[in-house]
Order: structure tokens, then sequence, then C-alpha cells
């Protein structure tokens, strides 16, 4: 079994270096706390001029897997050994895949609240689904369709009319042209004139003015060329890896090959993998990631975002809420003041 194959500004209290983070009692009190809900607009200012490949941008590592559940289908581009001990022993393979599955605990409007600005959505067509029916995939089908996330969102931005979300549209299992003609449709129904056509990357001030809020990155060529609306897949440095100090060398080997151009994203997650998954039979991805957050934190405080060849942009993880992570990421764009 493996991974994913791919590339106000106030922090919440920092757990201790090395400290155990308690799952229960952290997303119970993010639920409470929506102290980034607007940091956009709360920023200095100073920030609204800055290009969005320019600041620092908290984003959640495959947004929508809070939604799975033991009866949720392994997804078809599975190994077909997955595929047929599923088959054989289903009461079995299911539970394990799910929690290995399973990247976040909040919901989609939470993560919001939270301060998450970029989504990592990947959108797949079940086989045995009815022919318009979209959902999101991570080794297994969401229970979440895409049509109605999309409009959740949408209405979140309603409420908060100066707050801009990033949405990356990936994956793309199962989709034939007549479904991406169809997904492209919804996003444009949903979000209408909150859309920012492609073009030069904008700054807040710009986005505001015109009364834009949603950027859609979308990895299919030729929907891209059809549709004005869509961005260019994102980059995103993925380490693959189960241990944070390979984690944190790959991402900074990627730095030093240099920036790119545009929005890009550096993936603090965890990976496991096969060996890893049979030697560890009672561990779960969340177990494998809480205890590492507070190294991987400290990595994101050193960060600085900006047009400098080391810098960062979009920083993603996963289990959004657990930690201070949100908070670190936001922070990072103070330093921006500093030059």
């Amino acid at each position: 079994m493996t991974g994913v194959h791919h590339q106000t500004q106030v922090a919440q209290g920092s757990p201790p270096m090395g400290g155990q983070v308690s799952t229960s009692s952290s997303f119970s009190n993010l639920r409470c706390r929506n102290a980034n809900e607007d940091w956009m607009s709360s920023l200095c200012p100073q920030l609204w001029d800055v290009p969005l490949h320019h600041l620092s941008i908290p984003g959640s590592h495959d947004t929508m897997t809070y939604c799975l559940n033991k009866k949720s289908p392994i997804s078809h581009e599975e190994s077909r050994l997955l595929q047929l001990l599923n088959k054989a022993f289903p009461c079995i393979t299911r539970p394990v895949v799910l929690k290995w599955s399973v990247t976040q605990a909040l919901e989609v409007t939470e993560q919001l609240d939270a301060g998450v600005r970029y989504l990592d959505l990947r959108i797949a067509h079940m086989l045995e689904g009815s022919e318009k029916n979209l959902h999101f995939v991570h080794m297994v089908y969401t229970t979440a369709l895409v049509e109605d996330t999309l409009t959740e969102i949408s209405e979140w931005l309603e409420r908060h009319p100066r707050e801009v979300v990033i949405l990356a549209c990936r994956n793309f299992e199962g989709l034939s042209e007549d479904l991406h003609e169809y997904l492209v449709a919804c996003i444009k129904n949903i979000f209408g004139d909150m859309l920012c056509p492609r073009g030069e990357l904008p700054t807040l001030r710009q986005l505001w003015s015109r009364g834009q809020q949603v950027i859609v990155s979308y990895e299919d060529e030729s929907s891209l060329g059809r549709h004005c609306e869509l961005w260019p897949g994102i980059p995103y440095w993925w380490g693959n890896t189960v241990k944070p100090e390979a984690l944190l060398r790959y991402l900074e080997t990627m730095k030093s090959c240099g920036r790119p151009g545009g929005l890009f994203v550096a993936g603090t997650n965890l990976t496991e993998n096969l060996q890893y998954v049979l030697a560890h039979p009672s561990k779960s991805l969340e177990k494998m990631t809480l205890p590492n957050l507070p190294r991987l934190s400290a990595w994101v405080r050193e960060q600085r975002p900006g047009p400098g060849s080391r810098c960062t942009n979009v920083i993603a993880g996963d289990f959004i809420g657990a930690d201070s992570f949100v908070g670190d990421v936001i922070t990072l764009n103070q330093k921006l003041l500093w030059c």
C-alpha cells in the first residue's frame, strides 16, 4: 500500500518540542477557537500588495479524507493484490486501508475556519457510481460528493468576502472528457464571478477590488486549453517518506534547487509504505504523524515567504488543527515586513 503519487496572525499554542499531541483535545479545542478564519483580511496593509505566490499560505494535504468510512469502496487504481484481499477479506482489509487513508479530522468548513486556504482535492468517478456523481479519493472513495463540497466552500466564501482559497483539482481518476466538462461547468456555476481567470498571479488588493476569491488549479491539459478560468497544476513537493528527518532533508534539497515561478506547495506530510504498515499493525497514519508534528512545525517556523530562491509559499500538512501548524504558517508573513 503506497501513498499519493506526486509531486489574526497569532499562532495557537505550540506543544513542547518532541512532545505528544493529544488528538481529541486538540481537534475539539480548534472547533471552539477560530482565530484565523479571516486572517487574510487581517494582514498588515503592506502585505495586500504582495502577489499570492510570495505570501505564506496554509494548506491541507488530501483535504477530503475526513469523510472516508469502512463502507467506502477501495479505489480501482490501487494494486491488484489489494483488490483481491479486499474481495476475500473485506472485514479485515477495509479497516486497515482506512486507517492509512485518513489524513484529516476536520471537515472542510472547519479547515477554512482554522485558516487553511489551499485545498488538495483528489477527484474521481466510481465505476459503480451514477453517471455524473463525482467523489474524492485517497486509496478509497469519499462519501462526500464534489458538487456538494464545492457548494459548501462557496457558501463559506460568501460569509468571508475578503478571504481567498486555492482549489487544487487533481487525480481525476476515471474522468472522461465529458466528465471533465461537467466538473468545470459545476465549478463555473457554483463560484461564478468569484473565479479568478488565468493570468498574472494577483495580490489580495487586486482580488478584493474584482470580487474574486477562488483560484482553481486543474491538472488536465486539454481542459486548461478550453477554459480560461482554470490555472495550471501547482507543483507539490512530496517527500514520500515515513521519517521526518528524511522529509525535512528532501524539503531543504528542493529549496536549494530554487523555488518555482508561481504558486507551489511544500508538503510536510509523512507517507507510509507497505514495509512500515506490516511492521506496525496497530498504528495508523494519524498515530504515525501526530508525535512528529512538533518536529515538523519547528521546521515551518524557520521558513520565510517572498520571492527569494529559498522562500516558501503554500505549506501543506496532515491533521490540521492538531497543533500550531496553521498559525505558524500565517505568522511567517510577518517576516515580509522585516525586509
